[in-house]
């Protein structure tokens, strides 16, 4: 499909309002803004989200299109916001036509995070992997692969896909995808800084636990008993979870050069 994925479901009790148990800050009139696709794949889904999930969803969008424009007019750039597209089972993108099976992606032939939401209940009920936080995690981590698209970086490693065997391109896969996560935690580390941002005791823990269940060790024991290091994709679990802290604790943009790392 070429665009990003997170390698592979939310509840109504946890999310009851935009960003509200999330921050603490209600984002109404930002979700309000929000670009949303549609199209025959996703029927019914045009428009500002209106049940309590999809809004949820378009509020942690919201909050990080905050970070990322701070971000970029700090590196002299102009962020561009992506678009959000919730769909039912099948979608179609500029990447290809794509079921819910492959999870949240991104693609970066039209700026597009595509996600069905029972993917979040997967999230919790195949992975273990609960609580706004994680599911917060899950769009932050695709917003990473935009802001790659809008750098260059995708770019770079389409170029070299063809120029390179299996094993040497996972190894970049894996590279882009540990970015992702670095990105993911550099937006909860200045999301803390919106107004009214109130981050709660054992929401970081939910995202590392959801980086956690997706690592690619974890993921190939579960589905074929053994672990197939040269088929890793996305990093390991322990991977994952230290470059999203990493991203979190640094806050630093210039900290996430995941491709000339030693730490991997």
């Amino acid at each position: 499909m070429g665009g990003g994925g997170l390698a592979i479901g939310g509840g109504a009790g946890i999310i009851l309002v935009i960003l509200g148990l999330l921050f603490g800050q209600d984002l109404t009139g930002l979700v309000g803004q929000m670009p949303m696709g549609g199209g025959a794949a996703q029927e019914g889904k045009r428009g500002a989200p209106t049940d309590p999930a999809g809004k949820f969803v378009a509020g942690v969008l919201a909050s990080t299109d905050i970070v990322w424009q701070q971000q970029f007019e700090q590196m002299g750039n102009t962020y561009e916001r992506p678009e959000l597209v919730l769909f039912d089972n099948m979608v179609e993108s500029a990447c290809g036509n794509a079921s819910s099976s492959v999870g949240p992606f991104y693609c970066p032939g039209d700026h597009k995070v595509n996600i069905d939401l029972t993917f979040y209940q997967d999230l919790k009920d195949r992975y273990g992997a609960s609580g706004d936080f994680a599911q917060a995690y899950v769009i932050a981590h695709e917003v990473g692969h935009h802001v790659q698209n809008l750098l260059g970086i995708s770019d770079k490693l389409q170029q070299a896909r063809g120029q390179l065997n299996e094993k040497e391109y996972n190894k970049l896969s894996v590279k882009l995808e540990l970015q992702a996560d670095f990105f993911a935690g550099l937006w909860a580390h200045h999301a803390r800084n919106l107004k009214d941002f109130r981050l709660e005791e054992g929401d970081i823990e939910e995202a590392l636990n959801a980086a956690n269940a997706i690592g690619d060790d974890k993921l190939q024991k579960q589905s074929q008993g053994e672990v197939v290091p040269d088929a890793f994709t996305h990093g390991t679990s322990q991977q994952r979870m230290y470059w999203f802290k990493k991203g979190f604790e640094t806050g630093d943009i210039n900290q996430g050069d995941t491709f000339n790392s030693s730490e991997i």
